[in-house]
């Protein structure tokens, strides 16, 4: 009994972690744009995206290797590699530098994300692993929320640096703790092998089709070019499913997709974080732009309602899909989110907090119901022995998602801004509100709400083809 909360309170304290290092970043921007020198737009972007890139990248094949020597020893290992690299990021000279160091960090969190749904799984008996997963889960979109605040208090008190200290003495105890607490309940799968040339075919295509999105974005790529980028992409990503189905130790168990809670589960996720991915990125951009003009501290208090209902609806929403099953709950998410984003579609120019409390209450709301039911019906469907890949791969979907939801978010942006004025809104500098493309500014970010929510009402679809109960152990 003690040991399964001692085990949910270490991974959810894991996952914050490094789910609260991507948007105390993203707040930090105009800081760290204004302060380190020679820092471009692109370099800002991929200080930001680099990390999710390199976390989903990897995602899986750690999810692997936490099958083959161990989930609690390689989640230990996380704790380790984030620490350091964050350590590293603070003592940044050069953008290089710190998008180098903050990939670093991506590897510490890919072992964290990788592994923490699994080692609940097998902790916790399938009636209250829904409860379980659901507190886990939202602590991701939680941390990413409250970064936004956290990080905006400590730019301003503190300097960017201070944004990756905080890291450091969290991380030296959580890795202690685990190292003394956690134990392993998996059967470890001895003779099997990382599977490089899946890794690197998937690595790369995400890496060429993100870099020609957001460096075309940026104009420095035709368009023929970028197109080029995007099918080679693409290419990679094809003979990287072709490498798993004909491998022995696929980095991908193609098998999972028989199954069909984990098969629908992950599209439904999959989709749902290419909608809800750039939630946080527009409206930072929106706060901090020509017509609002907020500081970083007061824009990231703004988005506080969507992270608090959040937190409130998701360990709800856990138990009664334990209770309940978990199709309606998923369901129910998928649309409350679809009429938030149908309201932050219309925003005008300003808005108050009062305004925007409703919108971001039920983007909270209907992240809380779909997030934990979502995750349950994904790892409950997973064979026991196969659940460290499994949970990679659900992660990785997610993760995938909420990168390319980040990078389409900015190309959308990029199209119906000019690139001199959307640097001064990325880096703080001030711009007049009433210059003739501010209304273009704001009606792209009403497509990318669009965007999101025929991403959401696709999501729909798989989520009602899901059983209505998860596989027994």
């Amino acid at each position: 009994m003690q040991y399964k909360w001692t085990v949910l309170t270490n991974t959810t304290l894991g996952v914050l972690m490094s789910s609260l290092d991507t948007n105390i970043v993203l707040i930090a921007l105009p800081t760290i744009a204004r302060q380190l020198p020679g820092t471009s737009l692109l370099d800002l972007i991929w200080i930001l995206i680099g990390y999710q890139l390199i976390t989903a990248a990897i995602l899986v094949s750690f999810g692997r290797l936490a099958d083959m020597f161990g989930r609690v020893k390689l989640y230990n290992l996380g704790f380790i590699i984030f620490t350091v690299g964050s350590a590293l990021c603070s003592i940044s000279f050069t953008s290089f530098e710190l998008i180098f160091f903050r990939m670093i960090q991506g590897v510490g969190a890919a072992f964290l994300f990788s592994n923490s749904a699994a080692i609940i799984t097998d902790a916790f008996p399938i009636s209250e692993r829904g409860k379980a997963l659901g507190i886990n889960q939202i602590a991701i979109v939680f941390g990413a929320a409250m970064g936004l605040v956290f990080g905006g208090f400590l730019v301003s008190l503190l300097g960017w640096r201070s944004i990756f200290w905080v890291n450091i003495p969290i991380g030296i105890f959580a890795a202690i703790w685990s190292h003394f607490k956690l134990k392993e309940l998996a059967t470890i799968e001895k003779g099997q092998r990382v599977d490089l040339t899946g890794n690197f075919t998937f690595a790369g295509g995400l890496a060429l089709i993100l870099v020609a999105i957001t460096v075309y974005s940026l104009g420095s790529l035709s368009r023929l070019e970028a197109l080029i980028m995007i099918l080679f992409g693409l290419a990679l990503i094809i003979f990287f499913v072709i490498i798993e189905v004909r491998t022995r130790y696929p980095m991908f168990n193609m098998a999972l997709f028989k199954i069909r809670a984990f098969s629908f589960g992950s599209l439904a996720l999959l989709l749902n974080a290419l909608a809800n991915g750039a939630v946080t990125i527009v409206l930072v951009f929106y706060l901090q732009g020509p017509t609002m003009r907020l500081t970083p501290l007061v824009a990231g208090i703004f988005l506080v309602p969507m992270s608090a209902s959040l937190a409130v609806i998701g360990p709800i929403s856990g138990i009664l899909s334990d209770r309940y099953g978990q199709r309606f709950f998923a369901v129910l998410g998928l649309v409350i989110s679809i009429i938030g984003f149908a309201l932050l579609s219309r925003i005008e120019n300003t808005i108050t907090f009062t305004q925007l409390l409703i919108p971001l209450i039920l983007v909270g709301v209907g992240m809380g119901f779909f997030a934990s039911p979502n995750r349950s019906s994904i790892m409950s469907g997973s064979p026991p022995r196969y659940r460290g890949i499994a949970s990679g791969m659900s992660a990785t979907m997610n993760n995938v998602g909420r990168t390319f939801s980040t990078g389409i978010a900015f190309l959308v942006i990029a199209i119906g801004t000019p690139l001199t004025q959307l640097k001064s809104i990325f880096v703080g500098s001030a711009v007049q509100s009433n210059a003739p493309w501010v209304a273009d500014f704001i009606s792209s970010i009403h497509y990318v709400y669009i965007i999101g929510i025929v991403m959401l009402a696709a999501a729909i679809i798989p989520s009602v083809m899901i059983k209505k109960d998860a596989e027994k152990d």
